[in-house]
């Protein structure tokens, strides 16, 4: 399931593949484990907020929307927001918290979207793409579904970071996944993602209509630094995502 809003941080041990990224059978630790902690709350959410800017009126698709907290807040800034994610079980948590203001839809992001051409002004696609090892297909239905003009918002896990994972180290060049346990609540979720150097991000939008027009590696929000002292200064001072910001060129009109 190419499901990511939000990631959070632990130890890591090896995991089986054939198990991996099963959010229905944790999504309410996980949604409970991400709400208010550092990395998401007050650094990967925000840092989508910024980057998005004014919403009101804006038609927006929330791409592996999770339990909701991004839909929410874009909600709550004026933004006329759908989501999606491949998983029953969080979707139940987003409608939960959404009520009846969100549309929301099972969808696994690797199939043909339910949306009409230039159905939205902006895409957001928090810490998602990374579950993919060939973003065309998913790109090339993004754009499709975006306006001329629209943006793709998205955040993946740093490709240094994701090279810097195993030792020996992989070959930056390849793409390859790498697995992993999270552990969160007394719960341990074995998780596969795949990682890309960052040209073959980059091609990846250009090659599906995308104009690059941000790369951003934010800092976590300011009000953190009282409220997690002791992994602050951490996460202000080493990689950890990458946030892009792709644009449809005004003129572009059909799909790729």
């Amino acid at each position: 399931m190419e499901h990511l809003t939000d990631v959070p941080q632990s130890p890591v041990q090896p995991a089986a593949p054939a198990q991996a990224n099963d959010y229905d059978g944790f999504a309410e630790a996980y949604a409970a484990e991400t709400e208010n902690n550092l990395v998401n709350a007050y650094y990967a959410r925000p840092a989508m907020l910024a980057l998005a800017g004014d919403v009101a009126g804006r038609r927006i698709l929330d791409a592996g929307c999770g339990s909701g907290p991004l839909s929410a807040a874009l909600r709550d800034r004026g933004a006329v927001v759908t989501g999606i994610d491949a998983s029953a079980g969080m979707l139940t948590l987003a409608r939960r918290r959404l009520g009846d203001d969100v549309d929301l839809h099972v969808v696994d992001l690797r199939d043909r979207l339910p949306f009409d051409d230039g159905a939205f002004d902006d895409v957001v696609a928090s810490l998602v793409l990374h579950y993919l090892e060939d973003w065309g297909p998913t790109l090339a239905e993004l754009r499709r579904v975006l306006r001329p003009g629209g943006r793709l918002i998205a955040s993946v896990d740093h490709p240094f970071v994701a090279y810097a994972f195993q030792e020996p180290r992989p070959d930056y060049f390849a793409t390859t996944s790498y697995t992993f346990d999270w552990r969160f609540n007394g719960q341990s979720a074995p998780m596969r993602f795949w990682r890309k150097p960052l040209h073959a991000m980059t091609d990846a939008f250009t090659t599906a209509g995308f104009r690059l027009s941000v790369i951003s590696e934010p800092q976590p929000d300011p009000a953190a630094r009282e409220l997690f002292p002791d992994d602050f200064h951490d996460l202000s001072t080493k990689t950890c995502f990458l946030f892009f910001v792709v644009e449809v060129p005004p003129s572009a009109t059909g799909s790729r």
